[in-house]
């Protein structure tokens, strides 16, 4: 099942409980959207056409109503096919009677016009006026439903580090694409617990520790200059190059590569590690914590620049052993089986898939025993609705059989778990593979976008007369920007490349395209106040509107559809590409029509709104996406 349809399945029953049609685990929601799109209007009176024309009661599913080619004339365009077998006339006949109907009952259907087996219809300009007014006195709350005590709870884990390497590329995707659901979520009208699973055990990170033991002669990040985790990151790629020759010396004796992997004594000493940290060795569990104590604090300083944050971070030190608990619960009852050698598996044939393994021979745990444990141990601490895991599409396997294995054990919640499934992303340059120590990371990547938004500023001469603190807060606002922009613009469900001098670009779909023309509006909206021009009050009931200002309000109208769809789709893409097309059909309004300067008050106070109001959508969309929106560029 794809992510897409997965998000939809849980997130269908959920909008029905914000919307007070159904109870969800027992609880009710009172919360209720209580601004009826035109569409919806629309589709209400077409339901009351079909009825009074044919007699039959058509679904609200059947009314299909989109936005019209820009090629017609028209704001919606009804597919009339879905009726035929109602009206059992041609397509044209039965929009042509569907029309007149709606222009002669519905006030805000001003004309018509039927192509083949499509209604196209055209909104009066007084309903964009009433719309526009209520766009803006919504202000920053249009499109999003604020959440209540009674609020499903849904569960989102992303960033998932290892304590043996720093944050790279690929996490920051991760994390970006987390922390943006999370808020989407919100705006949906979920309490949302945003929380991280660190791996902080296992033989990668013995890796770390053995290596710093042998070579590391006490090297701090005190010591060294360095970043906790940048430290223990390169003590991880000097093992894996002293296991490379160790490997290449014992196959130049003649041994296989399999035999010269069992012979080697690093990994040999590396699993003893491993047992003697699960025995609780004390030597070993205080170099354990020393060295996980200088990542924690070099993952902190990497997500404060991020801009993202947890609410609950669980150590999979503390949740493997519920795992392995579980495990052998699994083994007594029956839904497991323990080999000769003393390992457990799952035979999971049944399902479509293999045995899986969960204990090893040495009774040492592997990921998916943590998992088991970690997930038992969430729904122990929250009444978790939903939980949604944002991991790579290489894990797909891992969380379809997680989500059996807790359907075996016993656990309700173990078929509703979604993976939130998103491709890799990667440099011009290629993949980034981290015991080679080629993965940019998150820390210098953020480091290039701050230099490069700072240089293209200053080659634009955008920060001419600014103060230094003003540049600087510009600088950050930018580079993080567009960052965050071009990497969630692209379907989550893609790979794709990231290349920092690209994201950066004044022109185009970027973030830093949309900052500015929410900078642009704001130096508008500062002059109209310079001049004394008050645009608060109500506007005329008529006015000779363009078909770019209608489309402009009839696209922010669509914004709380975008809000609902991303939820739906579990894609931060959808907002970004949402906004990136507000802009540029602003971008265009701005070109082609004066507002300072228009001489009809009316006209000016109309413009004067509609600017107003995209801007607080563009400051609404891009905080979805974790960005901030500068007011001076």
């Amino acid at each position: 099942m794809c992510i897409a349809h997965k998000c939809a399945t849980f997130i269908k029953p959920l909008l029905e409980v914000l919307n007070g049609k159904r109870t969800f685990a027992g609880k009710t929601n009172s919360i209720h959207f209580t601004n009826m799109s035109i569409e919806q209007q629309l589709t209400d009176r077409i339901i009351a056409a079909i009825e009074a024309l044919y007699g039959t009661t058509p679904t609200a599913e059947q009314v299909q109503l989109q936005k019209t080619k820009k090629e017609f004339k028209g704001h919606l365009t009804l597919v009339v096919f879905p009726f035929l077998r109602m009206s059992k006339k041609s397509p044209e006949q039965t929009a042509e009677e569907i029309g007149r109907f709606l222009a002669e009952h519905e006030p805000a259907v001003a004309t018509f016009n039927v192509i083949k087996g499509f209604l196209n219809l055209t909104v009066t300009t007084s309903h964009w006026i009433r719309l526009l007014e209520d766009i803006h006195s919504a202000g920053a709350s249009f499109g999003i439903t604020p959440a209540t005590d009674a609020s499903p709870l849904v569960m989102i884990e992303y960033s998932s580090p290892n304590t043996n390497k720093p944050l790279h590329l690929g996490h920051v995707r991760n994390n970006l694409l987390g922390y943006s659901l999370a808020e989407i979520m919100k705006a949906n009208g979920y309490r949302v617990v945003k929380t991280n699973i660190v791996n902080d055990r296992g033989i990668h990170i013995c890796k770390s520790m053995l290596a710093w033991q042998k070579w590391g002669n006490g090297e701090t990040p005190q010591s060294s200059g360095q970043k906790g985790d940048h430290l223990i990151g390169k003590y991880y790629v000097l093992f894996d190059q002293h296991y490379k020759k160790e490997l290449a010396s014992l196959e130049a004796q003649g041994l296989l590569r399999a035999q010269a992997e069992a012979a080697s004594l690093l990994m040999q000493e590396a699993r003893e590690m491993l047992r003697a940290w699960e025995a609780g060795d004390e030597r070993t569990v205080a170099l354990w914590k020393t060295m996980n104590e200088w990542v924690y604090a070099g993952f902190d300083e990497t997500y404060r620049k991020l801009g993202v944050d947890f609410d609950k971070i669980y150590y999979e030190s503390a949740t493997y052993l519920e795992g392995k608990n579980e495990v052998l619960r699994g083994v007594a009852e029956g839904a497991f089986y323990r080999r000769d050698d003393g390992s457990v598996w799952a035979d999971l044939t049944k399902d479509g898939l293999d045995e899986k393994l969960l204990l090893r021979a040495d009774g040492t745990s592997v990921y998916m025993t943590q998992d088991i444990g970690t997930a038992k141990l969430r729904f122990d601490d929250f009444a978790i609705d939903r939980m949604i895991y944002v991991v790579g599409n290489e894990q797909n396997y891992h969380f379809q059989v997680l989500s059996i294995l807790l359907d075996k054990l016993g656990f309700a919640f173990g078929r509703g778990l979604v993976h939130f499934s998103y491709g890799m992303v990667e440099l011009p340059e290629g993949k980034m593979k981290s015991r080679e120590g080629t993965v940019v990371d998150a820390d210098d990547l953020i480091d290039e976008m701050l230099q490069t938004a700072r240089e293209i500023s200053q080659e634009l001469g955008k920060v001419k007369e600014m103060e230094p603190d003003e540049v600087e807060r510009l600088v950050r606002a930018v580079g993080l920007g567009s960052l965050k922009y071009f990497i969630l613009k692209v379907d989550p469900r893609k790979n794709m490349t990231f290349n920092p001098r690209e994201s950066i670009d004044f022109n185009g779909n970027t973030g830093s395209f949309i900052q500015y023309a929410h900078a642009r509006i704001s130096s508008v909206l500062r002059k109209a106040e310079a001049q004394g021009i008050d645009f608060s009050g109500n506007l005329p009931p008529q006015l000779p509107l363009s078909e770019k200002e209608e489309a402009l309000v009839q696209l922010l109208a669509a914004y709380a559809a975008a809000v609902h769809e991303a939820a739906a789709t579990c894609s931060p893409a959808i907002i970004a590409n949402y906004v990136y097309e507000l802009v540029k059909e602003y971008n265009q309004f701005y070109h082609d029509f004066s507002i300072l300067r228009e001489e009809d008050p009316g006209l000016q106070h109309f413009r004067l709104l509609l600017s107003a109001s995209v801007a607080h959508i563009i400051r609404s969309a891009l905080s979805l996406l974790g960005i901030e929106a500068p007011e001076r560029m």
